[in-house]
């Protein structure tokens, strides 16, 4: 028996990886709304959206059906995708993109777990975007079969006492799903960064430095979002995040390589840091970069933008250790509690351009494989980070 529309969209709601699945589905396609519809031959209703367009629709809220093409999509069982609409052979003087204002739009079919039609993944822009292609055609269809098998999944919690092991099995086809994702997103990726590095050598002018700038800063976003999904993903579905551990004795460039980067970033922002490093420290130095670059992305990110981060890191009596400070109000005891936990951001969160909230949990599980203690203090003068952990393993020398 068909689920009634208010049903579904609990359901949808009730997909914990959904928000983080329109966020990337928005990334990977520069669309900027994007949205689960349930669609039958009577109603289009929004189940899940994210928009950074101000399009206005919530849960739960309804468009009149003949003005989407979404119905077109129910009727035909094929998808509907255009870079640009004012020159699509079909769709230029088609009403609905003039009613919607979209250059760029593509919608795929979302099946019930009986195969039946249940509704649409779509999304839409008023600006052209390259979308007819197999990488973004490709990862829709992936997106739009795992909220399938997640509807399924939740059919089944429904109606059998297994609901446990129907989450874990979501969930790990969820982390394969997101590692397969990161893999195949690395090449593309390494091309863009690679044609604006050979761009930059061509001096093309100070208009085009800054365009190439941009690129730049925005490749690496992408990167750093990419490395925190399979780290995730490494992490939930292995032994743990994959690392190196060796005597080190350039810890301190490390560490100032990566306060650096930052300070390129946000260059209106004062970073303080005192670095004291001295002899070999057992670790893997690119993960304890990692560390302290995910601690001061957070602080300069969340801290109060008039009050300067500051950074510590020290040997001592056979401990290294390592603080991030910034000012701003302090934390809740909620969140407190809250911070490690992955996919987790404040109650602020939407006041800032973050991540997926995996940066602190990332933080924590490369603490957890040095064999180190994370501790977070948060009053009205500060909220602190510190890390501390012995330089060398119990009974081994920093020679060996």
């Amino acid at each position: 028996m068909r689920s009634s529309t208010a049903a579904d969209i609990q359901a949808v709601q009730a997909l914990g990886s959904v928000p983080t699945m329109l966020r990337v589905v928005s990334e990977t396609t520069g669309l900027g709304f994007i949205c689960i519809a349930r669609v039958d031959a009577g109603s289009w209703t929004t189940c899940a959206v994210y928009d950074k367009l101000g399009f206005g629709l919530q849960p739960g809220d309804t468009l009149e059906l003949a003005s989407t093409l979404c119905n077109e999509v129910r009727q035909n069982g094929e998808l509907i995708v255009m870079n640009q609409a004012s020159a699509h052979p079909h769709y230029r003087d088609h009403h609905t993109p003039r009613l919607y204002g979209f250059e760029s739009y593509i919608s795929v079919p979302v099946y019930r777990p009986d195969g039946n039609f249940f509704g649409t993944l779509c999304g839409l822009d008023p600006k052209p975007a390259e979308l007819d292609t197999p990488r973004v055609i490709d990862t829709m269809l992936m997106f739009a079969d795992l909220v399938s098998r997640q509807l399924a999944d939740e059919q089944r919690m429904a109606v059998t006492e297994t609901a446990l092991l129907s989450v874990r099995e979501a969930a790990e086809l969820r982390e394969q799903f997101i590692a397969v994702l990161g893999h195949d997103v690395r090449t593309p990726l390494s091309s863009i960064l690679t044609g604006a590095a050979l761009l930059r050598q061509m001096n093309l002018g100070e208009r085009a430095e800054q365009v190439i700038g941009r690129i730049e800063r925005s490749g690496k976003r992408i990167s750093s979002l990419v490395d925190d999904v399979v780290d995730f993903t490494q992490g939930r579905m292995g032994d743990g995040i994959a690392m190196t551990r060796v005597a080190t004795l350039d810890l301190q460039p490390a560490l100032t390589h990566a306060i650096e980067e930052l300070r390129a970033i946000y260059p209106q922002r004062r970073i303080d840091s005192t670095l004291d490093i001295a002899g070999a420290v057992l670790c893997d130095p690119r993960r304890m970069a990692q560390m302290l670059s995910n601690l001061l992305s957070n602080a300069l990110i969340y801290g109060a933008r008039d009050q300067a981060v500051r950074i510590d890191a020290a040997t001592c009596d056979g401990v290294f250790s390592l603080t991030v400070s910034n000012g701003g109000a302090p934390l809740s005891e909620t969140t407190l509690a809250a911070l490690f936990q992955p996919f987790w951001r404040g109650d602020n969160h939407q006041k800032h351009s973050g991540g997926l909230g995996l940066g602190l949990y990332i933080v924590a599980e490369i603490a957890r494989a040095h064999g180190g203690a994370m501790q977070v203090t948060s009053n009205a003068e500060a909220t602190t980070f510190s890390f501390s952990m012995p330089m060398q393993a119990e009974n081994q020398d920093a020679g060996e």
